[in-house]
């Protein structure tokens, strides 16, 4: 289809629709068609995140994706727009069996026939970028070969190449797609979907699963089969189970359904928090129980991959969300933002300050997950403010397991789960071992800072010379600025002390053998020294933003 014609028919299915603002807005509407409907018509009657779900269906497997990504960033849309966005099903009609045939024997040098000692030429399942099929391997084992549709790079393409057109143009038209950065959000949807399309990428994502939980009784993560896997074909270990949501058969099963809903929520923090690669897409198909209560997860197209500074970002985030604390949520949130400025910092301590007061008389364990993430990430809406796609990834996940916890036990707390993990990792991060870490990420940070400063300065100084400046700046608006200088001058010093302390004392150890039976009490005493220290530069934290 030329380009043309496929943005025609973006512009008639938005129209068809009741979209035309949509149309305006994305700079196709010079292809839309007058189509007068009566106030009452069907199309009237649906609501706008219901339109929307149906455009994107009509348009095809790339904006099917592209809705169900939507999906995942509350802290984007509204709650009534995922929900509709959430019944997106990425399904297509079958490939031919000819054409599977031909994919399998240029990838994998001969028929699948010859290959497996079965293999089912009807598709278990088929979605927009491959098709599945159950097969057995010469020595017995079962397993499931996807494959890759012969026309699904180049389609996918054409409509990334179109929505990033779309996406410039809507960022010059209409101001929200600036304050939404769509052309980020557009880049970064092509980078996930273009992932999907290399079968070799969702291997390596099961075997660092795999990896990650080797020894953990309570789940399990198909074998990747690596001699019929390339970047079109699949092949892994075909897994039974119970749907997790399945209460009747669970129950049928003697399963624990208590144990089982903590079993799940600590399987998803022990990825987030500890390894920092987690399933994103933990619906109730992807989650398989074992007779032993254990776990199993398929589908490994979509993770979140969180960096350590990341993770500690949203570690004191939840620090601030589970104390109740509005200015150190504030500053928190603020710093988990990817957006370069926020509405008004004052409006927003405000509504946080009133958020937190809703909910000071209750105890968190009374408390829904789903409704206090709700109620926040409108705040966050509401300020423009725009969190990375892995920690609203993490929203998405813990709304999605406090669903399925709550399904299998009325009772489910997730908080309960959720709090005293809170606290451990915040005990963790005041280990000497956590501190030396930091320390060394700020040693690298400054140190850059440092190489780059003289030639941004020279920069600053020649547009001066040129131009002038002119600052414009109001005592509220420095307040960040001094906060955010006196926080690294803060960490600076106490880098700078606690290296010095730290090596003090190893080569006081090291090169005096008369301190070496005082080695237990010279390390009591860094550590008491480094914790005053840590104390103290908490204390003037928390003092500053009083």
């Amino acid at each position: 289809m030329a380009a043309s014609s496929r943005y025609q028919e973006i512009a008639e299915t938005l129209g068809r629709h009741g979209m035309d603002f949509l149309a305006t807005a994305v700079g196709v509407n010079s292809w839309l068609r007058p189509s007068p409907s009566s106030p009452d018509s069907p199309i009237q009657a649906r609501t706008v995140p219901e339109r929307l779900r149906l455009v994107l269906e009509e348009l095809g497997p790339t904006f099917v994706k592209l809705g169900q990504l939507l999906s995942t960033r509350p802290d984007l849309l509204p709650p009534e727009y995922i929900t509709e966005l959430s019944k997106l099903q990425d399904s297509a009609p079958p490939v031919t069996q000819d054409a599977i045939i031909e994919t399998v024997r240029a990838e994998l040098g001969a028929d699948p026939q010859q290959i497996f000692a079965e293999f089912d030429e009807s598709p278990l399942a088929s979605a927009s970028i491959g098709q599945a099929h159950t097969a057995v391997l010469a020595d017995g084992t079962e397993v499931v070969v996807k494959v890759r549709r012969p026309d699904a790079v180049r389609k996918v393409n054409e409509d990334l190449e179109i929505l990033q057109n779309l996406a410039d143009r809507a960022s010059r038209i209409w101001e929200p797609a600036r304050t939404y950065n769509v052309r980020g959000l557009v880049q970064e949807f092509a980078h996930t979907l273009r992932g999907e399309l290399d079968y070799l990428r969702e291997a390596r994502n099961a075997e660092r699963f795999a990896a990650n939980f080797a020894g953990h009784p309570d789940v399990s993560i198909p074998r990747v089969f690596r001699e019929t896997t390339t970047s079109r074909v699949l092949t892994l270990e075909r897994v039974s189970g119970i749907r997790i949501n399945d209460v009747a058969a669970l129950d049928a099963a003697g399963v624990d359904r208590p144990a089982l809903a903590r079993t799940g929520a600590r399987l998803m923090l022990r990825m987030i928090f500890e390894h920092g690669f987690f399933h994103a897409d933990p619906h109730p198909g992807n989650l398989f129980v074992q007779p032993d209560g254990s776990i199993t997860l398929i589908d490994f197209g979509m993770v979140g991959d969180l960096e350590p500074e990341l993770q500690d970002k949203f570690v004191d985030f939840l620090i601030a969300f589970t104390r109740r604390q509005p200015e150190e949520l504030a500053d928190a949130l603020i710093d988990l933002s990817v957006t370069k400025g926020i509405g008004d910092r004052d409006h927003l301590r405000e509504g946080l300050s009133s958020f937190v007061a809703d909910y000071s008389d209750k105890p968190l364990s009374e408390v829904s997950f789903a409704h206090l993430a709700s109620e926040l990430l409108g705040i966050v809406r509401q300020q423009r403010l725009q969190l990375p796609r892995e920690v609203a990834l993490i929203f998405k996940v813990l709304i999605m397991m406090e669903g399925i916890g709550v399904q299998l036990d009325p009772n489910y707390d997730l908080m309960g789960v959720l709090t005293p993990y809170v606290r451990r990792i915040l005990k963790e991060r005041l280990s000497l071992a956590a501190m030396s870490q930091r320390l060394l990420r700020a040693s690298a940070d400054t140190g850059a800072l440092m190489i780059e400063m003289p030639s941004r300065l020279r920069r600053i100084l020649d547009r001066a010379d040129r131009s002038g400046i002119e600052v414009h700046l109001r005592a509220a608006e420095l307040e960040p600025l001094v906060a955010r200088t006196e926080r690294i001058g803060n960490r600076l010093v106490a880098g700078l002390i606690t290296a010095a302390l730290i090596n003090g004392v190893g080569d006081l150890i090291v090169s005096e053998k008369r301190w070496r039976s005082w080695e237990g009490a010279l390390l009591s005493a860094g550590v008491t020294v480094v914790s005053s220290l840590t104390g103290y530069l908490l204390w003037t934290s928390r003092h500053r933003h009083r």
